[in-house]
């Protein structure tokens, strides 16, 4: 029988600048491409049992000796399929620690695949592996992402059950996993939807904490399992170890002082022997974030009644906005967190694709250098390999990724279950949520204060009224002492001042903060005052998406409202969604998007001029005869009063103070439409159809920005129709959308 051949950890031999391939069997240039390769292949030999007469490395998948199509590793079925030349069995392809695979990437492993008709290839790099089928029977580029490749002894079946596991599994398995011990915690706790969420949610949090002390090595043990926990010496051995998570969140404010887990013991230990098993820390965002979020959606929806913005709006919305690495963005309704999340995925996407191109850029200089040896060259490769990690490693602080991830997402929540929410949401997908916050969102708590973002995206709660009684209280502002500290280290005099603005209004109304309600209100939408906030709390020039009902936009008696945004910010695009699309989060509204940009101080100041003068202008065209007609109406008043005429008298002071305010508004609608024809610009307008959801919440077809799912018959996704307007406003004209 033939000797299987096998690689040991101790077989992967580095020696300076090279590092040996046993496939190969010779030392080979020690590039970070071929570092990711010799470790991945002991993963395919000790994980899956392949052996290394299995393998071939760095082979020509094309038959004519091309440089460009040699594929990382070919693994056949058997020794004897890959001496006897049979179609291989799984492609690999490997790429550095510093590129995001893109789906280049995928049709580079899916091309090898089809030309060797091998029915399984493997996308991998230390940041993630995706395992992909090839549909033989459909057309190059049609591919399917599934759980994970055959191990060397799976049989027939069992490699045919895997070809049909597509990878929404793993999906589905830990959030069915999270349904499950909600289920038993209402099932033995009788407790209501709502709190067996919130139970589930701690727990969650405790996970974390333990996995990240093991990461960081301030814990020798895993302290969330069963065993470890029935150890302790302790009445609920979890709340114990709750209690000591509680003390690491405590600046975000999401557990009261008093808050505990409020399980019986038998029920938190069942939780812990169901989760234990996954490492959360390990799992990659993609999987546990959308998990978490398919949790939530039904947990949510069905159970609790908690309002979420569709996937393809938050989506949409960020794109529209596009934010930029450095830039710091707010929601201060946060909800479960969707658009703060999806902005810390596309500015990761963005450091790690511009981090890809610095070592690209750097390889193709050093790859030109034809008096450098190939020992030489894989030592500077190497070195520029590691400096660039360190920029992006996210455990660095002062990295690009620990930047992001720490100095610029930030988020509040009014609803403590909510805050919560968000945070283990964002936790779940890459973290960021240490500036998620439990408070009002109207109040300056926490590094959320005026002129401080350069993006604020947010879907505020519709309808509800901010009530005369709603005050500033003090416990809602207070911050611990080294909190304070940290926040006045930080943000320096505009903190101080922010803070002295809110403190100066404790025990009054909530509303007078703000300059939109009127005098005589008793009460105001929250969502007039969250616009009013939105806007306060953007930097000059700085960027705002926010839904609103469409009564905003069309509601004679909001005019006022309308007239603020305009003195405050350039309104850069109205969105107009079908009545259907919130429908299935549980709301019934018809709403709009509104994107706009605040003024710069410049452009602030050209604004106030030119109204300024305006008003002046119409002041003057009217002076004259306003005068004259109340001259008049003032003489006749005195001679009633004279004749003693008390009816004429009282006729004519109404027909003069009708007067006046018909002039009143007379100047004032005059002198906004000459502030118009003088500041003028463009405004894009698109009124959509389809936007990618069914009023059942069902997926459906979305002309929002490119996808797989686009209607047929539309030439330009909205996305696309708004850059061509940003290129080329003044080519732009009407509304585009369902009324081209």
């Amino acid at each position: 029988m033939a000797k299987k051949s096998y690689v040991k950890a101790d077989e992967i031999q580095v020696k300076g600048s090279q590092i040996f391939s046993p496939v190969r069997r010779k030392w080979l240039p020690l590039t970070p491409e071929e570092r990711v390769r010799q470790e991945y292949l002991r993963v395919l030999t000790e994980a899956y049992g392949y052996t290394l007469d299995q393998i071939s490395e760095e082979m020509d998948v094309s038959g004519r000796g091309s440089a460009q199509a040699r594929a990382d590793f070919v693994i056949w079925r058997s020794p004897l399929d890959k001496t006897n030349q049979k179609a291989p069995f799984i492609i690999i392809e490997c790429k550095s620690d510093n590129v995001t695979i893109k789906a280049q990437d995928y049709a580079q492993g899916e091309h090898y695949a089809r030309m060797t008709h091998a029915p399984f290839f493997v996308t991998h790099n230390s940041r993630e592996t995706k395992y992909w089928r090839v549909k033989k029977d459909r057309m190059p580029g049609y591919i399917e992402e599934i759980e994970n490749i055959p191990h060397v002894d799976a049989t027939d079946k069992e490699i045919e059950e895997l070809f049909s596991k597509l990878r929404v599994f793993k999906e589905k398995e830990f959030a069915d996993l999270l349904h499950q011990c909600h289920n038993v915690i209402r099932n033995r706790e009788k407790k209501d939807p709502a709190a067996a969420f919130d139970e589930i949610a701690k727990i969650l949090f405790v996970k974390v904490y333990v996995e990240r002390k093991l990461l960081t090595r301030r814990s020798k043990e895993n302290l969330f399992t069963v065993d470890v926990l029935n150890r302790q010496i302790a009445e609920n051995p979890l709340d114990t170890l709750f209690q000591e998570t509680k003390k690491s969140y405590s600046a975000d404010r999401i557990f009261d002082d008093d808050e505990r887990i409020n399980l019986k013991p038998a029920t938190g230990e069942e939780i812990v022997r169901k989760l234990e098993k996954y490492n959360l820390s390990d799992t990659s965002e993609d999987i546990k974030g959308v998990a978490f979020e398919r949790f939530l959606g039904r947990t949510f929806r069905g159970e609790i009644g908690q309002f979420f913005t569709p996937r393809t709006i938050v989506e949409f919305m960020v794109h529209m906005i596009d934010p930029q690495e450095g830039e710091v963005v707010c929601d201060p309704a946060s909800g479960s967190g969707g658009f703060l999340i999806r902005v810390f995925e596309i500015v990761r996407e963005k450091i790690l694709a511009d981090a890809d191109r610095q070592y690209n850029d750097f390889r193709a200089k050093v790859e030109k250098d034809k008096s450098l040896t190939d020992t030489k060259r894989a030592k500077l490769l190497q070195e520029k390999f590691d400096e660039i990690q360190q920029t992006i490693d996210q455990s660095n602080e002062g990295s690009r990724l620990w930047n992001l991830a720490n100095r610029c997402i930030f988020g509040t929540d009014a609803n403590d279950r909510m805050a919560r929410t968000s945070k283990m949401n964002m936790i779940m997908h890459g973290d960021g949520h240490g500036g998620v916050h439990h408070h009002d969102g109207f109040l300056n708590v926490n590094g959320i204060f005026e002129t401080r973002f350069n993006i604020v995206l947010t879907n505020p709660p519709f309808g509800a009224n901010v009530e005369p009684s709603d005050k500033v209280l003090e416990s809602d502002i207070a911050v611990k002492d080294s909190d304070e500290r940290r926040y006045v280290r930080e943000f320096g005099e505009p903190y101080k001042e922010a803070q002295a603005r809110v403190k100066a209004a404790i025990n009054k109304p909530i509303a007078s903060l703000f300059d939109l309600p009127k005098s005589n209100e008793s009460k105001i939408k929250t969502e007039i005052l969250f616009i009013e906030r939105c806007l306060d709390l953007l930097k000059p020039r700085g960027r705002m998406g926010i839904v609103l009902p469409e009564g905003v936009y069309n509601n004679p008696s909001l005019t006022y409202v309308r007239q603020f945004v305009e003195d405050r910010a350039y309104l850069k695009a109205v969105v107009s969604l079908p009545q259907e699309t919130f429908i299935s989060s549980g709301a019934s509204v018809k709403a709009s998007l509104l994107f706009l940009q605040k003024y710069s101080d410049e452009e602030k100041a050209q604004f106030d001029q030119i109204y300024s003068t305006a008003k002046a202008e119409i002041e003057a065209k009217y002076g004259d005869e306003i005068a004259t007609e109340i001259q008049r109406l003032e003489n006749a008043i005195a001679e009633a009063k004279e004749n003693k005429d008390a009816e004429s008298r009282k006729s004519l002071q109404k027909e003069l103070k009708d007067y006046i305010k018909h002039m009143e508004e007379k100047k004032a609608a005059e002198s906004r439409q000459l502030l118009k024809e003088r500041f003028d610009y463009p405004i894009f307008m698109y009124e959509a159809d389809k936007v990618g959801i069914s009023a059942t919440g069902e997926e459906g077809q979305n002309e929002l920005y490119p996808n797989a799912n686009q209607p047929k018959g539309i030439e330009k996704s909205c996305l696309e129709w708004y850059r061509e307007f940003l290129a080329d406003p003044e080519s732009f004209s009407g509304t585009i959308g369902a009324e081209v």
